[in-house]
């Protein structure tokens, strides 16, 4: 089984475009801290993701994605090779195909402000409530 989960902030605002089958992605950076000490304790160490999303999940990444937003990505990842533009030689890149995006911070989160309704989750599209907690279908419970 190959599937990854990552909690971290975006790097930079997401880019959408359109392939040529008309499909939808939007592709993203996410930092993620590395929890043991480093020697420079005002820079820690992170690793960074490329997260593409696709069709709605990607347009919802598109509306409610910006630079620094917490995130939780769940999907299989790759490994891609590219050269480095100043000829340093062979970069690798981390590369993770989004099925479930939440989204852990909110605009309110990012002016300051207490936050009322959090965004809803990128692959349940549920908005939480002021307790913390999802609606939930009972269609959708496994029992």
């Amino acid at each position: 089984m190959n599937k990854l989960t990552i909690i971290g902030n975006l790097t930079r605002d997401p880019e959408t475009r359109t392939v040529s089958t008309g499909k939808t992605v939007c592709s993203f950076t996410v930092a993620v801290n590395r929890r043991h000490a480093t020697q420079n304790a005002n820079q820690p160490e992170a690793d960074f993701f490329r997260v593409s999303a696709w069709d709605k999940l990607g347009e919802n990444c598109q509306r409610y994605l910006a630079k620094g937003r917490k995130v939780a990505v769940v999907g299989p990842v790759s490994v891609s090779s590219y050269e480095a533009k100043d000829g340093s030689g062979t970069r690798f890149s981390l590369d993770i195909r989004a099925e479930d995006v939440e989204f852990l911070s909110s605009r309110q989160d990012d002016q300051g402000a207490a936050p009322t309704d959090a965004e809803p989750s990128a692959k349940g599209g549920a908005a939480k409530k002021e307790s913390g907690f999802s609606e939930v279908d009972d269609d959708d419970l496994p029992f």
